[in-house]
C-alpha cells in the first residue's frame, strides 16, 4: 500500500514554460447546485482555480447559477431553468461538455454531484449524461445516490468517485465502517476494479484504488467534516484531470493537498473552519 506524500505534487506542479497557452492546464466543468443549495458548484470552482485550472465553468440551475456568479467575475456560469437537473437540461450539458472539450483541446474534465439534491429525475439525467459523456469525470456526493438504482456500465470510462462511508454503502452495498481500517483499502480495491474506475473512499484516512493498486493519505484532519470540505476536494481533483493526469495519481494528489490546506486551515480557525478557509491555503500546499 503506497503512502502518499508532497513527491508527488513535484511530479504534477513544475516550471511552466513561457510558451504555455489557455486551456494547457486544464478547463474545469462544474455541474451541481439547486434552488437549495446554491454554494457547492461555487466551492468546486474556486478550489479547481486554485489547483491550477485555466477556466472553470459552472452549469446550475438558476438560482444556484446566479448566486455562484455573483461570487467572483473569474466564475463564468451558465444558467439552466428550474430549481433542479431535468432531463430537459441533458442535450444542454452534452452540449456543453463537447464545447468544453473543443476549446480546451481536449483538457477537460467535469465534476458533478454536489447540491443537485436526489430528486428522482434528477438522478435520472445524472445517470443519462455518464452514459454519453467522454471526458474525464468527478462523480461526487449527490451523484454517487444516482448510481444507487441502476448500475451503469464505466468500461472505457474515466471515473473518479469520491464518497465518504455513508456514499461508499450506497455505491456498493458495503458498509465499510464496521471494516477494519487496515482493511479498508483491499475492499476499495475490490469495487474500484468492479467499476473500472478510480475510488477515492473519505474518512479518517482517505483510501485510494484503481483497481490494481492502493494508497492511503494518511493525514487526518478531523476538522474537515465542515459542509463544503468534499466540495474542495472534489474541484481539486477535476483540476487535475483536467491537465492530463491519470486518474489514480490524481487522487491521490488530491487527498493530500485537500488534507494539507485543511491541517493548515485547522491550525488557525479550529472549530471555526469553513471551506473557504481550505481553499484559501491551496495555495500555500502547491508552492
Amino acid at each position: 500500500m503506497k503512502k502518499i506524500n508532497s513527491n508527488l505534487l513535484r511530479e504534477i506542479y513544475k516550471k511552466r514554460e513561457s510558451s504555455a497557452r489557455k486551456y494547457d492546464h486544464g478547463l474545469v466543468i462544474v455541474i451541481g447546485g439547486s434552488k437549495v443549495y446554491s454554494g457547492s458548484p461555487a466551492l468546486s470552482a474556486f478550489s479547481a482555480f486554485r489547483a491550477g485550472a485555466d477556466m472553470v465553468q459552472i452549469i446550475a440551475p438558476q438560482r444556484a447559477a446566479d448566486i455562484a456568479a455573483g461570487f467572483s467575475p473569474s466564475l463564468v456560469a451558465f444558467p439552466l431553468e428550474g430549481g433542479h437537473l431535468s432531463t430537459d437540461h441533458l442535450s444542454d450539458l452534452l452540449a456543453l461538455t463537447r464545447s468544453a472539450k473543443t476549446v480546451a483541446r481536449g483538457n477537460v474534465a467535469v465534476v458533478i454531484g454536489g447540491g443537485t439534491g436526489r430528486d428522482e429525475e434528477t438522478k435520472k439525467v445524472i445517470r443519462e449524461y455518464l452514459k454519453e459523456v467522454t471526458v474525464p469525470v468527478v462523480i461526487d456526493a449527490d451523484a454517487i445516490y444516482a448510481l444507487e438504482d441502476e448500475k451503469i456500465d464505466f468500461t472505457n470510462k474515466n471515473f473518479l468517485i469520491t464518497p465518504h462511508l455513508h456514499e461508499f454503502y450506497v455505491l456498493t452495498g458495503i458498509d465499510v465502517g464496521k471494516t477494519k481500517k487496515e482493511d479498508r483499502g483491499e475492499v476499495v480495491k475490490l469495487k474500484a476494479k468492479e467499476l473500472s474506475s478510480v475510488i477515492l473512499l473519505k474518512g479518517e484516512l482517505d483510501f485510494i484504488s484503481d483497481g490494481e493498486e492502493i494508497a492511503v493519505n494518511e493525514i487526518s484532519v478531523p476538522y474537515l467534516t465542515t459542509g463544503g470540505c468534499g466540495d474542495t476536494l472534489a474541484g481539486i481533483s477535476a483540476a487535475l484531470l483536467a491537465r492530463g493526469v491519470e486518474g489514480f495519481k490524481a487522487a491521490q494528489v488530491a487527498a493530500f493537498i485537500n488534507a494539507k490546506a485543511g491541517k493548515l486551515a485547522a491550525d488557525e480557525k479550529g472549530e471555526s473552519l469553513i471551506a473557504v478557509d481550505l481553499i484559501n491555503k491551496i495555495e500555500k500546499i502547491i508552492k
